[in-house]
């Protein structure tokens, strides 16, 4: 920990823990119970954006945690405040994007009376957050706060919930701020990418299928060489078309919200599936009818960050524990087989895809908005 005689209120001590630890933008709903920290935002070099309804907030929060990487950070009043905020933690559960919620709270004297707004958030958020909390002791916000850093970006990233006492909040002492928080990379073993290139070596079909959260720009672009070096048919999950250039050789097309019926049987004729970084939930699964459950009829290599995952709708045949930019930094160590039986569908997959894209699907009445746009 590091030294810090001066004594501090504990919201102070809170702010300096979110600078220490990277926070440079904070939405929020302003609330009276937490004022303590507005107060301490005043003078520490860390922008709010202040919102009309906290259901915003926390959706600004968590596409901040998605753009960077780091926790989103967010802050709401007690009671109603928080459970306005519910939309945001739902879309940083399910697209494992880190956040942090903070949530202003009644004063501990008050406690287990149903005071006004009094909610107990564990209970309130214990379904949808990786970890609900409520700071009691402001000599322990150093360490709270640096777990929930820890815990939010770390494994499959998610959103955290913390509440805050109000008077709690107000309370002065000297306590030593946490080291800086650094995410944690889960590399693949050199035995995983062995049997990956061995399986890759006997595929007659493959598809790459990327999806999920802790990607870098750097991670993109490695698999994108990846997938031209082995001509590897590549298609995204849902709300992750950007993971890979549609413009790629190899780009086959979005599982998402009514995809193409060509990349749908791609999938399923597939001989192997390498899916990286992703789930294949409801969404990109067709409503979990693309692939037999529990298991596939394709060999699946399942690629995702954190072992709770693999295996629990689908058993791969082999299972991966890493983050996608540590996997795609593997990849670069792989050499395509000298016979890519599949060379010749991969321009056949990117040509569906333009195909189905260069035109407006045709669809009943007299008002196709996709031709309207192309008219635009």
């Amino acid at each position: 920990m590091r030294a810090n005689e001066h004594t501090r209120t504990a919201a102070e001590i809170l702010v300096d823990q979110l600078v220490i630890h990277g926070a440079r933008h904070v939405f929020c709903v302003p609330g009276e119970s937490y004022i303590a920290a507005l107060d301490a935002f005043y003078d520490r070099d860390i922008a709010i954006t202040v919102c009309r309804h906290e259901s915003g907030a926390a959706i600004m929060a968590e596409a901040c945690g998605k753009a960077t990487g780091r926790p989103g950070i967010c802050f709401v009043t007690r009671g109603p405040g928080a459970t306005n905020a519910a939309a945001g933690l739902h879309i940083a559960r399910q697209d494992s994007t880190p956040l942090i919620l903070f949530v202003g709270q009644i004063g501990r004297e008050m406690g287990e009376r149903e005071a006004f707004q009094e909610l107990d958030y564990r209970a309130v958020f214990g379904s949808v957050a990786k970890w609900a909390t409520q700071i009691d002791d402001a000599a322990r916000i150093p360490e709270l706060i640096s777990r929930a850093f820890y815990i939010a970006a770390g494994g499959r990233p998610g959103p955290v919930v913390i509440a805050l006492p109000e008077d709690m909040l107000l309370e002065r002492l000297a306590v030593a701020d946490a080291p800086t928080f650094e995410p944690v990379e889960i590399w693949p073993g050199a035995s995983d990418m062995v049997r990956l290139q061995k399986l890759l070596a006997a595929a007659d079909r493959p598809i790459m299928l990327l999806g999920g959260s802790r990607w870098s720009p750097s991670a993109c672009a490695k698999v994108g060489r990846f997938a031209e070096r082995f001509a590897l048919p590549v298609a995204t999950t849902f709300r992750r078309a950007h993971l890979i250039d549609p413009a790629h050789p190899s780009y086959a097309g979005d599982l998402g919200i009514g995809p193409n019926p060509k990349l749908l049987a791609r999938v399923k004729e597939a001989d192997l599936i390498l899916l990286v970084g992703g789930r294949l939930g409801e969404m990109p699964s067709q409503g979990y009818t693309l692939l037999d459950i529990p298991a596939p009829r394709q060999t699946l290599v399942h690629i995702f960050p954190g072992i709770e995952e693999l295996g629990r709708v689908y058993r791969p045949n082999l299972a991966i524990n890493a983050t996608p930019t540590a996997f795609a930094a593997a990849l670069e160590g792989l050499e395509p087989p000298k016979e890519l039986k599949w060379r010749k569908e991969t321009p056949t997959a990117h040509a569906d895809f333009l195909a189905w894209t260069d035109k407006p699907t045709p669809v009943p009445g007299p008002v196709n908005l996709g031709e309207i746009i192309v008219g635009l």
